[in-house]
């Protein structure tokens, strides 16, 4: 039990220290330091070589790779300022709306995009409040959103993707409700952007981005025996091939984009992180940690919330609780609602991390600290968990 403890706690380490460079290195690194301590050479690379040769696996790799080219190309061809310029709304709404739809738009230091403009649109507002603004709106959207975090979580949870969607609804409203209240509404200016409507503009950007999950959703549902990813990866190559072309993308210029957004890491990412869940699997480590655990609101609630927390990585953390939730609980308890307050408990750890890579640039871009955001949002996240405890405690009872 000893060595089982030991060697979680290295591999866990691991991912933290090393995922601050490189993230997919600090997966495989920690899956190998896990393994070493708990399975054979050949368990491991039994292991290893059932994970690299799954299809579904490959598969999901291929579509998270292509998935921030999509928001890449849309700002490389002014699509994005341009459905920004045509706006005529309150700067409140605007505050809220312009971070949350950017948040969409996945792609490595996302919030960079987000942060200039509100900074441009902003008056009175500190840049402590813009910081905070632009990190909890832009995540908004992204809880619900299929094409982010949901998507190779739910696959390794064995969930309908559009299903959890719709459970995390509420989520998604909550973290809104409470953002309006402690964020927008004390805010005294409330002045208009001025710019002139444009259908073409504002419409097209958004058009392009729900393309790929509108899309995905018809093929599974009319391809029902193909493997999920094959429709999922045809959607993205839509989406991406509409935004290049609206965008006139030319083949050098995505040529270069793609080389400066480097897809392979997503593409490692994906599966280093089903590695580490397989060899967690076979360490017997999930046995072990889950007698630990007392009660499945403390572990879907407050052991989720801490991974996530301290990976700053919504599919890491979940990749780390599954197997210890297995072995406590047995795989049927692992319900829909379940896994939505799991991954709602994760994202929020995740959303305050003070590793989360958006937070980061916004800090640096706004030139403010972790002590302001902090002093704003400690608040408001601990009614959003307070809303994830008492409906688990209404759905588990324990």
């Amino acid at each position: 039990m000893t060595i089982v403890w030991i060697s979680f706690i290295v591999s866990v380490a691991l991912i933290i220290v090393i995922a601050q460079k490189n993230l997919w290195l600090g997966l495989f690194t920690g899956a190998l330091s896990l393994g070493l301590f708990n399975l054979s050479l050949p368990d491991i690379f039994h292991t290893f070589f059932a994970t690299v040769t799954d299809a579904s696996i490959l598969l999901m790799a291929i579509a998270v790779g292509l998935i921030p080219l999509i928001g890449s190309v849309l700002d490389a061809g002014g699509l994005m300022s341009g459905m920004i310029d045509s706006l005529s709304i309150k700067k409140k709404s605007f505050f809220m709306a312009a971070p949350a739809f950017m948040g969409l738009l996945v792609m490595p230091g996302g919030a960079l995009l987000s942060a200039p403009v509100l900074k441009k649109v902003s008056a009175d507002v500190s840049d402590n409040d813009l910081n905070v603004l632009n990190v909890w709106f832009r995540h908004n959207l992204i809880l619900i959103y299929p094409l982010a975090g949901l998507l190779p979580t739910t696959k390794m949870a064995n969930m309908n993707l559009y299903y959890e969607m719709i459970l995390l609804i509420p989520g998604a409203l909550i973290l809104s409700i409470v953002g309006y209240l402690f964020f927008i509404a004390p805010m005294k200016d409330n002045s208009r952007l001025t710019g002139t409507f444009n259908h073409r503009n504002f419409w097209l950007p958004i058009f392009v981005i729900t393309s790929a999950p509108i899309l995905h959703l018809i093929l599974i549902n009319l391809f029902k025996n193909w493997l999920p990813e094959v429709p999922l990866i045809f959607s993205i190559s839509v989406s991406l091939a509409l935004g290049c072309y609206f965008a006139k993308t030319k083949p050098k210029e995505f040529f270069c984009l793609a080389i400066k957004d480097k897809p392979w890491r997503y593409f490692l990412l994906i599966i280093g992180m089903f590695l580490y869940l397989n060899i967690f699997k076979a360490s017997g480590a999930s046995q072990v940690i889950a007698d630990m655990v007392f009660s499945e609101t403390f572990l879907i609630v407050g052991v989720a919330f801490f991974l996530g927390f301290i990976t700053a990585r919504a599919q890491v953390a979940v990749s780390i609780l599954l197997p210890i939730f297995y072995a406590k609980f047995g795989y049927s308890a692992m319900t829909p609602v379940v896994f939505a307050i799991v991954f709602f408990s994760v994202f929020m750890g995740y959303l305050v991390s003070p590793i989360h890579p958006c937070l980061v640039v916004s800090l640096e871009y706004f030139k403010t600290n972790l002590k302001g955001f902090y002093r704003r949002i400690t608040i408001p996240a601990l009614i959003a968990m307070a809303c994830a405890i008492v409906v688990s405690l209404l759905i588990v009872g324990n």
